[in-house]
């Protein structure tokens, strides 16, 4: 795979249609729930005019500094070689401080916690999203307030079972749904406006200061309400190597920022000309014949938004597995055009249980809205301070300037995220729970690898100590290639060691194979492979990988012969390990962390599967570790 994304070569125009649906699903369905939930009578704050332009306000300018200045301005140009999101900035800051060890183990904690909460937020996003859609069906009757669940999840599971066909089957509706639906809240918008003008009085920034100031206690707890304004922000920062900065940035104040204060203002001049439409101040602001298709095309904004969600999610899997925060899963392909296209099965059907469990758990998006914001502020505040690392380290800012540009954002970040803690009895503590286990499966398994590696290392052979004795025995060699897979390049893999042992002969070639995935998202073809000729006919060779790359050695082994070992696929065959972890009493970790890395380990997928070798030409030796 190329140096490059692979949005480069595709029209602008076409690209900024598609981020709409792909980067702005989630943070384009807020109007939703959003509006409802800030003027939430339980804030205890008066639903009054002074109070509904304060509320508008506040959701207005959370939108310009939070969105617009923080990630369409300032986040996006940490790119790490075109790519973005949360471990993609994880690693560029780790590389960053390389020169400052202190702060190599703190980034990494912090990083892996955000990674944690992003899968908080990509339950919550499709539960709510679809849930808030469905609840429109009960505005035109009480009739169908029963089964609005059952919908819901009946949206949820059918949008799952087809995940494994890919992203495609939906993906060409992507763009031209969400410019409609765009349009529709502009529209809903201005003929909300058209019914009270002084709303307009909003974009005073003195209504939101007064808002979030003036009311006590209350204007503390109704930011975990303004929030809701905001959530899929991350995604712009995720989705960039999808799409390149400038559709994200064209996409978002050319139509998704106007459409959605054109919104937001709407459905505050209702509230002001009615406040009884509060029950549902979205639904209720669309004329009485549009109903029921704002309700479908409302659920098909939600379809996009949890689509994009999900994706995201398979894209965080995939790199957390390649920086090895994960064990090996089963990665498809489901696109020959599209590297980011995957489908991960086991993450597929976890995140789909979890999401069915949150729906009829909570039951409502009002219930969702408690637990929504905790994931969401939480992540935002991780990448505001990964970012400081990032302008301070690798770009080489003043410590003035680094500090300059992010404690701003710091502290309105902490400001949501505190008052999103305010609700973790009222359901906060669901994200922060999902956030946990999955913060415990990902230090257990990057810790647990360190101990495994350090295993072999201090038990295994150097490779000139064994070249050494090749010189000095009788050893008989046979025709063909055999690979050793080599964790550690420079000690001899235990299968060769244990196949020389037993057969007491050596292939006429073999080589010694390392695969080392590197903190930056795409290898050039160029850098694929190194190749060092030992002794005896051995070779050494490594296989480098970027987080984005498909892991195919099958296919980079076909660049050794640009270096001078041309390889025949009938004449070689790779003897691989396969690993039984022992978990053992003593200074690794506690033994109910060994033994869930060595349950793991068990379900782990073969390095044969994962690193797409034929499996005809694998044979596997098992080996024990004990940590």
């Amino acid at each position: 795979m190329a140096n490059y994304s692979p949005h480069l070569k595709k029209p602008l125009a076409g690209l900024t249609i598609a981020a709409l649906g792909v980067v702005y699903g989630d943070i384009g369905t807020s109007p939703l729930y959003a509006a409802k939930e800030t003027f939430n009578p339980d804030h205890g704050i008066a639903l009054n005019t002074e109070n509904v332009l304060g509320g508008l306000s506040a959701i207005f300018w959370a939108l310009m500094i939070v969105v617009s200045l923080k990630y369409v301005i300032l986040i996006m140009r940490a790119s790490n070689k075109g790519e973005g999101g949360i471990m993609a900035l994880l690693a560029l800051a780790s590389s960053a401080v390389k020169d400052h060890p202190r702060w190599v183990a703190p980034i990494m904690v912090l990083g892996v916690f955000g990674a944690s909460l992003f899968y908080g937020d990509a339950v919550l996003t499709p539960a709510i999203s679809v849930l808030s859609a469905v609840e429109g069906l009960a505005v035109g009757t009480a009739a169908f307030k029963p089964y609005v669940v059952p919908i819901a999840v009946g949206v949820v599971i059918g949008l799952f079972a087809v995940q494994r066909r890919g992203t495609s089957l939906v993906g060409a509706l992507f763009g031209p749904v969400a410019l409609v639906w765009f349009l529709a809240l502009a529209a809903l918008g201005i003929r909300g406006i058209a019914s009270a003008p002084e709303v307009l009085w909003a974009f005073d920034p003195l209504h939101a200061i007064g808002f979030v100031t003036e009311h006590g206690y209350s204007s503390f707890v109704v930011l975990g309400a303004v929030l809701l304004a905001f959530t899929g922000a991350e995604a712009l920062y995720a989705d960039m190597g999808h799409f390149g900065k400038a559709p994200i940035r064209i996409a978002w104040f050319g139509l998704v920022f106007p459409a959605l204060v054109l919104n937001y203002f709407g459905q505050g001049a209702l509230l002001i000309s009615n406040p009884k439409t509060l029950d549902n101040p979205f639904y209720l602001l669309a004329p009485d014949w549009a109903l029921y298709p704002m309700v479908a095309l409302a659920t098909a904004a939600t379809v996009i938004a949890s689509q994009a969600t999900i994706s995201g999610t398979y894209s965080l899997t995939k790199q957390a597995i390649q920086l090895d925060y994960l064990p090996r899963m089963d990665v498809t392909q489901t696109s020959s055009r599209q590297i980011g296209q995957i489908y991960i099965r086991g993450a597929n059907w976890v995140l789909l249980f979890v999401i069915i469990i949150a729906i009829i758990g909570f039951g409502s998006s009002t219930r969702l809205a408690s637990a929504y914001g905790v994931a969401v502020t939480g992540t935002m505040l991780v990448t505001t301070i990964l970012t400081f690392f990032v302008i301070r380290f690798a770009w080489h800012y003043s410590l003035f300037l680094s500090i300059a540009a992010t404690a701003f954002f710091i502290f309105i970040d902490t400001a949501f995220f505190s008052s999103s803690l305010l609700k973790v009895a009222e359901g906060g503590w669901f994200p922060l729970a999902l956030g946990a286990i999955v913060f415990t499966v990902m230090t257990t398994w990057h810790r647990g690898r360190q101990l495994a590696m350090a295993a072999q290392k201090g038990s295994g052979t150097p490779i000139s100590s064994f070249l050494d004795s090749l010189a000095r025995l009788p050893v008989t060699r046979v025709p063909g290639t055999a690979m050793f897979m080599a964790g550690n390049a420079d000690a001899v893999p235990r299968p060769l060691l244990r196949n020389f042992a037993c057969n007491k002969v050596l292939h006429e070639r073999v080589v010694l194979l390392t695969v080392v995935f590197r903190d930056i998202p795409w290898v050039t073809a160029k850098e694929r492979v190194k190749v060092e000729p030992l002794r005896h006919d051995f070779y050494r060779v490594i296989i480098y990988f970027g987080f984005m790359d498909r892991p195919d050695v099958s296919q980079a082994l076909f660049h050794c012969e640009e270096h001078g070992l041309p390889l025949d696929p009938l004449q070689t065959w790779f003897l691989l390990s396969r690993a039984t972890i022992v978990p053992t009493p003593g200074a690794g970790m506690a033994m109910w962390r060994e033994r869930l890395f060595a349950a793991m380990g068990r379900h782990a997928r073969t390095a044969g599967d994962y690193f797409n070798i034929p499996a005809g030409q694998v044979i596997e030796l098992g080996t024990k570790i004990e940590i």
